[in-house]
């Protein structure tokens, strides 16, 4: 999904690295206690629960509205944007945003982890299939600039911390599932004759997180924006199926809850399909063990980027184009998804400055600002996804292969992660994290 023409140009025009700083920033606006707060939408049953603060909510949505539309006007200028039709339908995306997150807080939806994300995609679905979308609104629906300022605000709610504390075998689990998945989706993929960019990126979706690794994988490949918008579409509509699915099924086989919170974290692509799919299993070790699990995934995702840029640059470029000789180790970096580097960052300065130097809580609160702005940032692209993509287009890639061989390698993953978690935490061969219900 990354901007070809971003591979050369420079800083200030780059939308990786603007991504970068606006996400650092929002980081240290974080950590010095002046960053404006997302509005409080409460979980509700009938209407007048959704605001709880009442009318002050609408004080605090408009200064958000403001704080990122000026954050992300200042990269736009850099970067060439049409600042007054970006202004014209950011508000409009803005505002859809702002529906999908309400209506992802109604008590139903909210108890089975329908994402927001979800309803954000299919807004931006219906105008894009029903209406011609005008020259204003896709200028406000900067897809890329959003995951990516997302992605880099993601990175300071990923605690080293929180990782260590499902210990060896909580690492252990994320390193054997995200290997061996990666490698077996890759297989089918390819069985299937899905190209072989294709095919890393969905096997970079279904081993790693879902959509952010999704997005960083079509980064570092550069992959074809409209195959990643599909892999995308499919990750969230997988992650509600696996929702309804999997804590049945945790509960026919009478796992414990730490054993089905760890299963969960390992198969479900998005966090917070896993967190939600703990909460059904019930108990508080379902929910940690699943958190933790997906935790160690996630902060994979720097690593998987640089090694899926190595393996483009050095083999797939070459092949494509028939060169004689490979590139220069420099196209790596110029290949590099900017914006990990910031994910990677912002998980450094919170777990190794914020945390030793000012305690857990401060690094905490510093996370949960920067989560709130993650959710945003995502659920806005999600909406720009929808606005950009053709419903006909979309399910018609490739044949239907593609979306075969990702639900063989997703219900083969549900398998293999099933034997690793009895493997590690059912306690016969190793003594797995105590956490209590």
């Amino acid at each position: 999904m990354a901007n070809q023409k971003d591979e050369r140009t420079p800083v200030l025009r780059s939308e990786d690295w603007w991504a970068t700083f606006i996400g650092l920033g929002i980081l240290g606006l974080a950590f010095l206690g002046v960053l404006p707060h997302a509005p409080k939408i409460g979980t509700w049953t009938n209407l007048g629960a959704i605001f709880p603060k009442g009318w002050s909510t609408a004080g605090t949505t408009i200064i958000f509205l403001a704080t990122i539309a000026v954050l992300t006007m200042i990269g736009g200028y850099f970067m060439k944007y049409d600042i007054r039709q970006y202004l014209k339908g950011f508000v409009v995306v803005f505002g859809l945003t702002f529906l999908a997150m309400v209506i992802s807080k109604q008590a139903f939806i909210k108890k089975w982890g329908i994402s927001y994300v979800l309803f954000g995609l299919v807004f931006g679905l219906i105008i894009s299939n029903f209406f011609k979308v005008p020259k204003w609104l896709k200028e406000g629906g900067q897809t890329e600039f959003f995951v990516k300022i997302g992605l880099v605000c993601m990175g300071a709610t990923i605690m080293f911390s929180v990782v260590l504390k499902a210990g060896a075998v909580g690492v252990a689990q994320a390193l054997l599932v995200a290997t061996t998945v990666w490698f077996m989706t890759f297989w089918i993929c390819r069985k299937f004759q899905v190209s072989e960019r294709f095919s890393a990126i969905i096997a970079t979706a279904n081993s790693i997180c879902g959509v952010s690794a999704t997005i960083a994988a079509g980064g570092a490949l550069q992959g074809d924006p409209k195959e990643v918008s599909y892999m995308v579409a499919w990750v969230l509509v997988c992650a509600v199926v696996l929702i309804l699915i999997m804590p049945p099924i945790a509960v026919w086989l009478n796992l414990p809850n730490n054993m089905a919170g760890a299963w969960l974290g390992g198969v479900i692509d998005n966090t917070g399909a896993v967190i939600a799919a703990g909460e059904v299993v019930g108990g508080k070790a379902a929910v940690d063990a699943a958190a933790m699990v997906k935790m160690a995934q996630n902060i994979m995702i720097g690593l998987v980027a640089f090694f899926l840029a190595l393996w483009a640059t050095m083999r797939l470029d070459v092949k494509e184009r028939g060169a004689v000789e490979a590139p220069a180790l420099s196209e790596v970096w110029y290949r590099f998804p900017k914006f990990v580097v910031g994910f990677l960052l912002a998980s450094l300065v919170v777990s190794f400055l914020i945390e030793p130097t000012m305690g857990n809580d401060a690094a905490k609160a510093v996370g949960k600002a920067c989560k709130s702005y993650r959710s945003w940032f995502f659920a806005l692209c999600f909406v720009s996804i929808g606005l950009e993509t053709n419903f006909k287009e979309l399910v018609t890639v490739g044949g239907g292969r593609p979306a075969i061989a990702y639900w063989l390698s997703q219900a083969a993953n549900a398998v293999w992660t099933l034997f690793i978690v009895w493997l590690l935490w059912s306690g016969t061969f190793f003594v797995p994290p105590i956490l209590p219900d």
